[in-house]
């Protein structure tokens, strides 16, 4: 029966949204069902010329009925609503040994880079069996990356880095829509996902051509947009340092604790004022969003991930020096 409403399912996420289109599917089918019966029902009984008594003024407020119908309506859309939810809470909870594959819209192409530092245009290889996580950000205008058979669909908008994820289970070539409206060739903006064995996938990564990762990218802009300056650890700038900071929490200024993860990185290269660290002075620039390409931020951010790697979650908050002195 999926296969009358979509195509084949080949990713993990499939199941519950299946399910979730099926039921809405089916409560669509009978409230069309029950109205059409009323109408026609309606229809026949009243239709003039009929033997129906008309002489009586009917009701004009029914109250028990009104207030029935609005508690059954109200508890089926909050049920709904809870249900879709919980999916897609349970759902954007990207796996921690995911492989991460950066992705750029642009009118009218998907580029997609590994980690190996491999890139592809209009194609995507990912391994069977192994979870894939997608930062994808637009060079442009509003894109939406679509691949039916994952039942996946995410906006990708200019100014912001989008994550998507799933897990391929069927080996097979799977298409790429564009599911927004970006532009004269929107309908040719299409590319495939190939999903291949894991043995076979790492074959494929290691033949392609040599091309530096996007870490290797990210360190040498730290050095060439002078973030080395500060945040290195022989710099005389009271800067927070960033070896091992990626996935542990971070003492601001203001009070709060968060966690140092992709958004944190970007948001404080974009926006330095909004978290600064505990016991350090907002003196980095604020003018590297009209420096740094969404792509160079995600090469930044892979290569301050690398500085260490994240801690247990029990580890100790950063904070800066003098703080753990005053302690």
């Amino acid at each position: 029966m999926d296969r009358l409403f979509s195509p084949g399912a080949a990713s993990a996420n499939t199941g519950g949204f299946d399910t979730l289109f099926t039921a809405l599917s089916i409560l669509s089918i009978l409230i069309v069902l029950l109205v059409g019966t009323l109408i026609v029902v309606f229809s026949v009984r009243f239709r003039k010329g009929s033997d129906v008594p008309r002489h009586r003024v009917p009701a004009l407020h029914a109250r028990e009925f009104e207030i029935g119908w609005t508690i059954v309506t109200a508890f089926v859309a909050v049920f709904i609503f809870w249900w879709a939810a919980g999916y897609r809470i349970t759902d954007d909870k990207v796996p921690a040994d995911a492989l991460e594959i950066h992705v750029e819209a642009k009118q009218w192409m998907w580029k997609t880079q590994h980690p190996s530092g491999a890139r592809e245009i209009n194609a995507l290889h990912v391994p069977r069996g192994h979870p894939v996580v997608l930062r994808m950000s637009s060079q442009d205008v509003i894109h939406s990356f679509y691949v039916p058979a994952f039942r996946l669909k995410q906006d990708v908008v200019p100014g912001r880095i989008s994550t998507l994820w799933f897990e391929p289970t069927e080996t097979g070539t799977y298409p790429i829509e564009c599911a927004e409206y970006c532009g004269t060739d929107h309908a040719r903006m299409l590319g495939e996902v190939t999903v291949m064995e894991p043995e076979l996938y790492a074959e494929w990564s290691a033949a392609q051509p040599e091309a530096d990762t996007l870490a290797r990218q990210g360190a040498a802009l730290f050095t060439a947009q002078g973030c080395s300056g500060c945040h290195a650890a022989a710099s005389s700038v009271h800067a927070p340092p960033l070896e091992g900071v990626y996935g542990r929490p971070v003492a601001l200024a203001d009070g709060r604790t968060v966690l140092a993860d992709e958004a944190y990185i970007r948001d404080s290269i974009l926006m330095p004022r909004r978290d600064v660290v505990a016991g350090y002075e907002p003196i980095m620039p604020t003018n590297f969003d009209e420096i740094l390409s969404l792509g160079e931020i995600a090469a930044l951010t892979a290569y301050i991930r690398e500085l260490g790697g994240g801690l247990p979650p029990d580890a100790r908050v950063l904070r800066s020096p003098a703080m753990e002195t005053e302690r």
